[in-house]
């Protein structure tokens, strides 16, 4: 199930690319059934917190009715940002799955763990799938956007 729930993550990434938005796309799952999927809109909104994840967050807690998704799991094509982190931690999200790590801004445990930190009201569990195709689509959009 992880293999088809990140290539549905990385569904949205690519709809973030083809509207030149940073490609990454979140998904979340509550028994089996998407609940809620996301990609990145901070430029379409020109909203700095339109991040897929929180996105996807605001759209399950409707489905839900209920701002605790503590039987949810996410799946995230690019590691959250500490912004990210936070809200995922906020909403009680019990598992995610992360595609590919952020060497900048990753807060699942690359650069800073903000899931995971014993200091914090509620971690998260956080299983790494390290995607080649989730590496591979945002390493793609900066090496484009560069030329």
């Amino acid at each position: 199930m992880e293999e088809l729930y990140i290539k549905e993550a990385l569904i949205e990434a690519e709809r973030a690319k083809q509207i030149k938005e940073v490609p990454v796309g979140a998904i979340i799952v509550k028994d089996n059934i998407i609940l809620a999927r996301a990609h990145n809109l901070k430029e379409s909104l020109k909203d700095c917190t339109a991040h897929a994840e929180i996105l996807a967050i605001r759209r399950a807690a409707s489905v839900l009715k209920n701002w605790r998704l503590n039987s949810c799991e996410m799946y995230v094509t690019l590691e959250p940002c500490p912004m990210c982190a936070a809200a995922i931690s906020a909403s009680r999200i019990r598992k995610v799955y992360i595609g590919t790590f952020d060497p900048n801004m990753g807060a699942g445990g690359s650069v800073v763990n903000l899931l995971q930190n014993e200091y914090l009201n509620y971690n998260t569990e956080v299983k790494w799938i390290y995607s080649e195709d989730c590496s591979k689509i945002i390493k793609d959009f900066f090496k484009e956007r560069r030329q």
